[in-house]
């Protein structure tokens, strides 16, 4: 029987490496640039942990504690109205999008047109009022930056809910079940929804803040200077990034306001984009949807979510 290795083994492990070369490690952070790195790492950790862990229960109570067929029974019957009503319905949902995902999914299992229910997956992680509060905190003094990314998020959600009523097929869409929320009392239920997000987006998170302070003390000044000096390059690039490093919704506003090179309107774009198409979303849609749902959704979505970026950052910023 092969021996499963889990979240604690890799931490006990990490600990014996920790206590084995903590002489070298010592040396080393007592550099200018990895003292750097370490303040920078701590600080984007510190501001986005209390929004994560708040976020993840209340999302879970929402997922557990809430009859799926209220959502069914609260929106329209006509199915392009029903959109417009879920993306803002994702406004209740405090929660990032690990949760949204299967949440989507249990709102189709109970006859919630698709396209409100991707509205809705789309909607919730970037407009919540968790996530709004974070940006704002991210960003003090400039609040035009929390209304841009709810302005251009919702507009992106209720997009790509019409464009799939008027384009979508019904067996792009394969959904499993799940076990871990359908199957098990409430509480236990509540504590397995709680778990999987906190071990996903948690873990995102780390990687996010290490990323954000690699970018700030290892990239030359002058290349990111480079960057976000032109307009076109700092979008592609900040978009890019979002998708790369997964950051839950309710961080990635701490990691955005790190990168201070760049403009307001490219660090809106990854704002934007991150919430909606990154390497953990596209797995997750992989595995909740299918994969011929993920490979013609996410890339569409990414595309909305640069161009409307852009153009709410024009206006509004």
């Amino acid at each position: 029987m092969r021996a499963k290795v889990g979240s604690v083994e890799v931490l006990a492990a990490l600990l014996v490496l920790l206590a084995l070369f903590a002489g070298p490690l010592g040396s080393w952070l007592s550099e200018a640039v990895l003292q750097t790195w370490t303040t920078v790492f701590v600080s984007v950790m510190v501001q986005a942990v209390p929004f994560l862990v708040f976020g993840v229960v209340l999302s879970a109570v929402i997922a557990v504690y809430v009859p799926r067929s209220f959502w069914a029974k609260a929106l329209p019957q006509h199915p392009a109205l029903a959109v417009p009503a879920a993306g803002i319905a994702g406004v209740v949902l405090p929660g990032c999008e690990c949760g949204s995902v299967p949440i989507a999914g249990s709102l189709i299992r109970r006859g919630v047109t698709p396209a409100a229910a991707l509205a809705f997956l789309l909607a919730a992680p970037a407009i919540n009022p968790i996530v709004l509060t974070a940006t704002v905190v991210a960003f003090p003094g400039t609040p035009e930056m929390a209304v841009a990314r709810f302005v251009a998020s919702l507009v992106v959600a209720v997009a790509m809910g019409w464009l799939w009523l008027r384009l979508g097929k019904a067996e792009w869409i394969r959904l499993p079940r799940r076990p871990d929320l359908d199957d098990q009392s409430r509480s236990r239920a509540f504590w397995a929804a709680c778990r999987h997000d906190v071990m996903h987006a948690g873990g995102f998170l780390v990687v996010g803040a290490a990323a954000a302070a690699t970018i700030n003390v290892v990239v030359p000044e002058a290349w990111l200077q480079t960057l976000a000096d032109n307009a076109v390059l700092s979008v592609i690039a900040l978009a890019v990034l979002a998708v790369l490093l997964s950051i839950c919704s309710e961080a990635d506003a701490f990691v955005a306001a790190s990168l201070s090179q760049f403009s307001l309107t490219s660090r809106l774009v990854f704002l934007v984009v991150g919430p909606m198409v990154d390497l953990k979303l596209i797995s997750m849609q992989a595995g909740v949807f299918g994969r011929r749902f993920v490979v013609r959704f996410a890339p569409a979505t990414f595309v909305a979510a640069v161009g409307v970026g852009v153009g709410v950052g024009a206006v509004l910023l």
